[in-house]
């Protein structure tokens, strides 16, 4: 059970809506199937009773024959309850895990860009699917299971003490070793040990994802896995988890293994003392009717403690699935104005702007201000990690500045509706994704109900027609894992062809040639003539020839602006940037030497 901002309850059942009627009735059936499942057993040392109490002359006894019968029908009737106790929590469970992901993608789909950027997509991944899974499988499985071993032990102890106390003494003595070492096992320390778990397994799959994305770099450089540090460091710290806590149970899951299958240790003695014994008021056949009945139920009672310990941890895994899945949907998006104002033009401007990512003690910007006025391009360029992906971050509103303002067409974003924002603005980044659909969709999805006409107006302009035209199928092309791949360059261009239809007045250009192969870049950088002409422009560039002639070029380090200018205003001031230019060039003249002998 997990709470909402406003106090109030989350629990599974509240994600199962009117089908958790069928999660209760599920519950009461597997109890009666539990119920009757104890029948056999009973029905079965019935039988061997008569076989024995009238031995030799068994073979006229109608006796063994029903009992037998009646064995097969409680077994029967047993698993007919039992299907249908699961057919009701199954039901439920799907409908469960189906609203579990609906309500949170739908509001992850509210969340801020930068939030969904921080956790990472395998995480978020894991979380919702695999969270969704845990839970349906514990409302179908675990659950109904959990509600017959509630009843089982009821049962178990009226049959044990039933027939022949001193048996049934006997055989709790084990049973309740076994249930010590068991609370030991899933103790109050389990749930953090749950949490510990999920939190490893969550990290290794982010970083594996990342990793994945990451292995043309690697192809690229000749790198091995250990180059991606985060990755290899999340497999030690999941291997470091797992074989820590696998040490810490070994003795008590040795010994709760050994104690619920060792009754039969406590029995064979017990019985053998009783009938040597002749205690008063028992012969040796009735003690030796009872050891029969206690060696044939007992096999129950270890079920039944397996059943106990397994539900107890699907319990704990459902509990954290919950809590993830409810830290997600407890995440409040960013305030939407009461009174939305809009943009006069598409100028911009950063007003003593600072901002700190969640945990970072140092500011990721600081005291930036700049203006872009409309129709004109600024370029930001700096060394790696001076602030300039945040910046473009933090004009797309994927986070709200901790101090200052950002103003679009002279309101501040925070005052500006977050559909009517992303009408004005389109982003190319470095690191554009397509959906795993057709190329008409994914350049449709700029601008939903765009026509074909519209589309290849954007494609021509963006420079796509060779994309396009190499598939036979052509704009119908499916692109992902049931069709086919595009190279980094290539994926560019298709988001170069979504921010032309979009055609919005403000374009943010985050590294959009850094994939891109000297061909892609080409096509790429003449397709940037067409998206920019009349806009308002924000460009993030490593390659400095592709910025030379920006309106104004902004160096950012540590986080500020540390020179502003044109590009030959800023050669002149011999300061950093024209250090950076100097290499730049000295970079793109270098090549290697050829000789001959």
């Amino acid at each position: 059970m997990t709470k909402l901002p406003d106090g109030k309850k989350v629990t599974l059942m509240t994600f199962a809506g009117s089908y958790r009627y069928l999660t209760g009735l599920g519950c009461i059936l597997s109890g009666i199937s539990t119920i009757v499942g104890l029948l056999p057993y009973i029905y079965m040392w019935l039988a061997v009773k008569g076989a024995i109490t009238k031995w030799p002359d068994v073979r006229g006894s109608g006796e063994l024959v029903r009992y037998g019968w009646l064995a097969v029908g409680a077994s029967l009737l047993g698993m007919f309850v039992y299907f249908l106790a699961l057919l009701c929590t199954h039901l439920s469970a799907f409908r469960t895990a189906r609203n579990m992901k609906t309500v949170s993608m739908h509001h992850l789909s509210r969340l801020p860009v930068g939030y969904i950027k921080s956790l990472g997509s395998g995480k978020i991944r894991r979380i919702i699917d695999d969270g969704a899974g845990q839970t349906e499988t514990f409302l179908a499985h675990q659950l109904p299971d959990l509600a017959g071993a509630f009843i089982t032990p009821v049962a178990v102890l009226f049959l044990l003490f039933f027939f022949d106390w001193r048996f049934g003494l006997v055989s709790l003595l084990p049973m309740a070793a076994g249930l010590c070492f068991l609370t030991r096992m899933m103790g109050p320390n389990s749930a953090e040990a749950m949490k510990q778990y999920q939190n490893a397994l969550e990290d290794m799959n982010n970083e594996a994802v990342e990793y994945i994305r990451g292995i043309p770099v690697v192809k690229t450089f000749q790198q091995s896995i250990f180059s991606f540090k985060n990755f290899h460091g999340a497999i030690l710290r999941y291997r470091d988890w797992a074989v820590k806590y696998t040490i810490t149970m070994r003795i008590p899951m040795c010994a709760y293994t050994m104690s619920i299958n060792g009754i039969f240790a406590f029995l064979i003695p017990a019985g053998l003392l009783l009938v040597g014994g002749k205690a008063a008021g028992a012969t040796n056949l009735t003690v030796l009717l009872d050891l029969i009945f206690y060696i044939l139920f007992t096999p129950v009672c270890v079920s039944m403690m397996d059943k106990i310990m397994w539900t107890s941890e699907n319990t704990l895994k459902a509990k954290e699935a919950l809590n993830r899945v409810m830290g997600i949907i407890n995440q409040e998006p960013l305030k939407e104005p009461i009174d939305p104002k809009i943009p006069g033009n598409a100028s911009v401007e950063f007003k003593d702007v600072t901002f700190s990512y969640e945990k970072e003690n140092v500011p990721a910007i600081k005291g930036v201000s700049f203006r872009i006025q409309e129709g004109n391009t600024v370029a930001l360029v700096g060394p790696s990690g001076g602030g300039k992906s945040t910046v473009a971050s933090l004009l797309s509103r994927f986070y709200d500045v901790n101090k200052g303002a950002i103003l679009v067409g002279g309101v501040d974003v925070r005052e500006i509706g977050t559909e009517e924002l992303m009408k004005n603005i389109s982003f190319v980044f470095q690191d554009s994704h397509l959906f795993k659909d057709t190329l008409l969709r994914n350049i449709q999805a700029a601008k939903p109900g765009a026509s074909i006409e519209e589309v290849e107006r954007a494609i021509k302009a963006a420079r796509c027609d060779d994309i396009i035209n190499k598939f036979p199928q052509g704009l119908n092309t499916q692109v992902g894992s049931k069709g086919i791949y595009l190279s980094g360059g290539e994926c560019q261009r298709i988001a170069l062809a979504r921010a032309v239809l979009k055609d919005a007045p403000i374009i943010v250009l985050d590294e959009a040639t850094a994939f891109a192969d000297p061909d892609n870049e080409y096509q790429i950088q003449k397709a940037f003539e067409t998206l920019v002409k009349g806009k308002t422009v924000l460009m993030i560039a490593h390659r400095l020839s592709t910025i030379c002639r920006a309106d104004q070029i902004l160096l950012m380090n540590h986080g500020e602006i540390e020179e502003a200018g044109t590009h030959e205003e800023l050669l002149n001031k011999k300061g950093l940037y024209a250090t950076m230019w100097k290499d730049y060039q000295t970079s793109v003249s270098w090549k290697v030497g050829e000789s001959y002998e």
